[in-house]
């Protein structure tokens, strides 16, 4: 039972390759999801009128495009706020098709 790589196959063409997801971006992302969590419930944005994260999407794009680049309130990157809104909108489009 060494270290030795066998000359085993392992099929994954065509699955999505997680591992180009950027970890710190990854772990940004989901502290803004874990404040949101906290403040107002875990679930919550699915209560939410995607109209507002329209509002929040475009206020945290503003920031940064003026050259913001933490928010004040979290201390988090606001493109990190612009990717949660961003799937809060995807995930309320996906909703609304099923």
């Amino acid at each position: 039972m060494g270290s030795k790589m066998s000359d085993g196959m392992k099929f994954d063409t065509g699955k999505a390759m997680y591992d180009l997801i950027d970890p710190s971006c990854l772990e940004e992302f989901a502290e803004v999801l874990t404040m949101g969590a906290i403040k107002y419930d875990r679930d919550n944005w699915k209560n939410v009128e995607p109209h507002k994260y329209e509002a929040a999407l475009f206020r945290h794009f503003q920031a940064y495009r003026k050259g913001e680049m933490i928010d004040s309130e979290s201390g988090l990157h606001h493109l990190a706020h612009v990717m949660a809104n961003t799937m809060f909108l995807y995930c309320h489009s996906k909703m609304e098709k099923e």
